[in-house]
């Protein structure tokens, strides 16, 4: 007897959203496993971060559905609990309370939305500033720090919800030049430790080193997808190729 087909972590059947009359995502349909790497490139406008957003509930979509651990993600108690349960964000934007110091700002979350004791909340925030190579800054507010450790503080604050699932919606694109590589190396590591992830970016480099899976969006649609090696070496849509020869260009 054969054992069941397992399914995919994160399903999105026919996934549609509209902005007016503007068509951001047109029937996408994914299937994302437990442990994949998928990295999402395209040109702007093509609905890249919409779609990741409509994963994480900040986008209502219009038609389709999106499961996670086949639960149907909507505003209903369960549908909003699998998203509190498994999926953590980082945004372009920091998103840090400036009222609140760094530990203040990671505490937060696991202390209110999970009722962990404080005690025990700040020893995660603590763990979570290590790995992040930051547990220095505890003690201060987002605007002493820089861009990048802002960013990183972000990504501690993440993964102190125990997420399954890490969003990033293009973490480097608010950065100066000499911040991006810093924040690069904490979420490469944190691919290498096995996190689940789904990132936005067109730092293509560091696409090459993490992702198992690109994707390629444009007008709203999925029109490219394949491991790294034969994406950026062979890839076969016209607009992909076009648009690799334009970003891969010195």
């Amino acid at each position: 007897m054969n054992p069941p087909a397992t399914r995919p972590f994160i399903q999105l059947t026919d996934v549609s959203k509209y902005f007016d009359k503007f068509c951001a995502l047109d029937a996408v349909s994914l299937d994302i496993e437990l442990g994949q790497k998928l990295v999402i490139c395209g040109p702007s406008g093509s609905g890249k971060s919409t779609l990741i957003r409509c994963i994480n509930r900040l986008e209502r979509h219009e038609a389709g559905e999106i499961r996670i651990d086949n639960i149907v993600v909507d505003d209903s108690s369960t549908g909003r609990a699998v998203l509190r349960n498994n999926v953590g964000m980082v945004f372009q934007q920091f998103n840090l309370f400036p009222h609140l110091t760094i530990l203040e700002n990671l505490i937060l979350g696991p202390v209110r939305a999970r009722k962990m004791a404080e005690a025990e909340a700040r020893d995660l925030a603590m763990h979570y500033l290590e790995r992040v190579r930051i547990p220095e800054q505890f003690s201060k507010y987002p605007a002493q720090l820089s861009g990048g450790q802002q960013q990183r503080v972000a990504i501690a604050r993440a993964l102190c919800m125990a997420p399954k699932i890490m969003l990033f919606d293009e973490p480097t694109s608010a950065l100066d030049p000499e911040m991006i590589a810093e924040v690069l190396d904490v979420i490469e590591e944190l691919a290498d430790s096995g996190m689940t992830m789904i990132c936005v970016t067109h730092e293509m480099g560091f696409a090459r080193q993490v992702a198992d899976m690109m994707l390629f969006m444009d007008h709203g649609k999925i029109v490219e997808m394949g491991p790294p090696k034969t994406f950026f070496t062979a890839p076969e849509s016209d607009r992909c190729k076009l648009f690799l020869s334009q970003i891969l260009r010195h």
